[in-house]
């Protein structure tokens, strides 16, 4: 009768290991087919291959033609934390003034933004978080933006209109093709397009979001301050 059992247990214990050699297989399959999909082709940034009619857009030391909103609109903004380092040539966020946006007065209709940036890392810190926008309504409460973290984030979300011109949020983590920004502490470079409806974010090489239902044809576009000291530089637009 142990002999049994033990037969039994044997191949119990042998089928479960074949199983898990199979499921391992699998999961190894999927995970190579997840990241090649995810993984969206290198292309160049639109300020390389398309080199003429673009603007500078760094604002002077005066902050003149930029304006700060809070967020949320209704909320109470924090002292003055944006300045210009001419000597670094880079536009910074302290942080430690509040959550705003700091955005451009000119409305405008069909862009493209670009712009560099990165985070002063603190050791032991985490979260590091900002953003840029298009099109935003001039009091902010309606945004579109491209988010982004630590080696993180990368994508487009925010408060639209709907085909019937009511606010809507949106949020597009879920379609995001692979993670391209890089850790606090290196540059980033990074181009929001808006054409018609359509919202495209690419970043450090590639596209990796695009959002087709954007009903706010003209707005502002704009930098966020959240809590961390970030550095912005070669703020460029071009018109299309």
């Amino acid at each position: 009768m142990i002999s049994k059992y033990r037969t039994v247990s044997m191949t119990f214990r042998r089928n479960i290991a074949m199983m898990s050699a199979t499921l391992c297989l699998v999961a190894a399959c999927a995970a190579t087919r997840l990241n090649a999909a995810d993984q969206p082709g290198e292309t160049p940034s639109a300020l390389e291959s398309q080199s003429a009619g673009w603007s500078n857009i760094m604002p002077p030391a005066s902050l003149k033609g930029w304006y700060r909103v809070a967020i949320p609109p209704t909320g109470t903004l924090g002292r003055e934390q944006w300045h210009v380092d001419d000597a670094a040539g880079v536009l910074v966020c302290d942080g430690d003034g509040g959550h705003d946006m700091i955005m451009l007065e000119e409305e405008l209709g069909d862009v493209i933004f670009h712009f560099d940036f990165r985070y002063t890392r603190v050791e032991g810190k985490t979260g590091y978080n900002s953003g840029a926008y298009v099109r935003n309504s001039k009091d902010g409460g309606l945004w579109h933006q491209a988010q982004f973290g630590d080696a993180s984030a990368g994508y487009l979300f925010g408060a639209t209109l709907d085909a019937e011109g009511k606010t809507k949020s949106f949020g597009l983590s879920k379609e995001l093709k692979g993670c391209r920004v890089k850790p606090a502490g290196e540059w980033n470079t990074m181009e929001i397009t808006a054409k018609g409806k359509v919202l495209t974010l690419w970043v450090n090489g590639a596209v990796t979001c695009q959002f087709t239902e954007c009903n706010a044809l003209k707005g502002r576009l704009g930098l966020e301050a959240e809590g961390y000291r970030i550095e912005f530089r070669n703020l460029k637009l071009k018109k299309l």
